[in-house]
């Protein structure tokens, strides 16, 4: 008797990954907060981390706040990376988008938003993630890609 195996493919998970408004400046912008690595230099780190393990990561930058939500809504992804930067703090829309989808999602700031402004201590996105990452500057993108493995290895 022959017994033979077909060998299965393992579907890549993907995630996507948003950065929100005025993130495109990174490296320009308030460098003793947001540090000096450029969005194009984050990105770069972004992919070569998820290809290490084994993920398909997209990236976008986006400064629109309906922008965000039909990426949310529409980009075909397993898990979210987002940072909604000021839309942290104010939009209900980006929150209701990403609860909809009921994909893990995973809330990241390069600053402590803890320690600064009083009105950043708020975020409409924490009660829909499942986690959140703030005050490791670049490196928060890359604990939450460890995170989203970890979710989606489950």
């Amino acid at each position: 008797m022959i017994i033979s195996f077909m060998a299965v493919k393992k579907k890549t998970q993907r995630v996507l990954v948003i950065h929100g408004p005025n993130l495109n400046l990174l490296g320009k912008r308030e460098t003793g907060i947001y540090g000096k690595k450029s969005l194009t230099q984050i990105n770069a780190e972004i992919l070569a981390l998820a290809k290490d393990l084994g993920l398909d990561a997209r990236t976008l930058q986006l400064n629109s706040e309906g922008d965000i939500v039909e990426a949310i809504q529409k980009d075909n992804y397993d898990a979210l990376i987002i940072n909604p930067a000021a839309y942290t703090h104010t939009s209900i829309a980006i929150r209701d988008a990403i609860a909809a989808v009921e994909k893990p999602a995973i809330e990241v700031h390069l600053s402590n938003i803890y320690t600064r402004e009083d009105f950043r201590k708020k975020s409409y996105i924490a009660g829909v993630a499942a986690g959140q990452i703030s005050g490791f500057g670049p490196d928060s993108y890359l604990l939450a890609l460890r995170a989203a493995k970890t979710i989606l290895s489950r």
